[in-house]
């Protein structure tokens, strides 16, 4: 049998998203997109209830294509917040399309979101060694700094924390067990 991280649980969708995703550095504008959006929408919630709802949400995001988002206006802002497909959050639902702005600002001043964004970790995965979810802390220096630099260029639902969880989630950060199958 497979050693997971703990967090992982037994869930068989969870398992999925350990096994294939969670970790793996990810270099994609629209993926890393949908991601840091994805993690916003997670704040206050548990991730496997985002996660359960990601097909929703690229189908009422048009698939987080960010040329597309930044034209929604108020009639399309209210049919999202009638979605029981999504977290219906207004606050959320408004920071993506604040956050495609921003996001086609930085493609535009650094060519890509991704060489912005892996820069806050020198352009490579950062290897830690964490023995076991305690291990793992809520936040690190890195993803204060990239929050503080996130939030200046006018994205939202974007504190340390939920960049700590998107660093992870995007393979900026190893954050597996070093006994998780998928640690190397």
């Amino acid at each position: 049998m497979k050693h997971r991280c703990a967090w992982a649980g037994s869930d068989p969708l969870y398992n999925l998203y350990h096994d294939k995703e969670w970790g793996v550095p990810v270099h994609d504008d629209r993926k890393l997109f949908e991601m840091l959006n994805l993690e916003g929408a997670q704040a206050g919630l548990s991730w496997i209830t985002i996660l359960r709802k990601r097909g929703n949400y690229r189908k009422a995001f048009d698939n987080f294509d960010p040329k597309k988002i930044v034209k929604y206006k108020a009639k399309k802002i209210s049919s999202l917040m009638k979605n029981d497909g999504i977290v219906r959050n207004r606050l959320k639902i408004q920071s993506v399309v604040s956050n495609a702005k921003a996001f086609l600002e930085v493609q535009k001043e650094f060519g890509s979101f991704e060489s912005y964004i892996w820069q806050f970790v020198g352009g490579k995965p950062i290897i830690n060694k964490r023995k076991s979810i305690s291990d793992i802390p809520p936040k690190t220096t890195e993803a204060e700094a990239m929050s503080k630099e996130l939030k200046k260029r006018g994205f939202r639902f974007v504190g340390p924390t939920i960049c700590y969880a998107f660093m992870q989630a995007c393979g900026l950060v190893n954050d597996h067990e070093m006994k998780c199958f998928r640690y190397k």
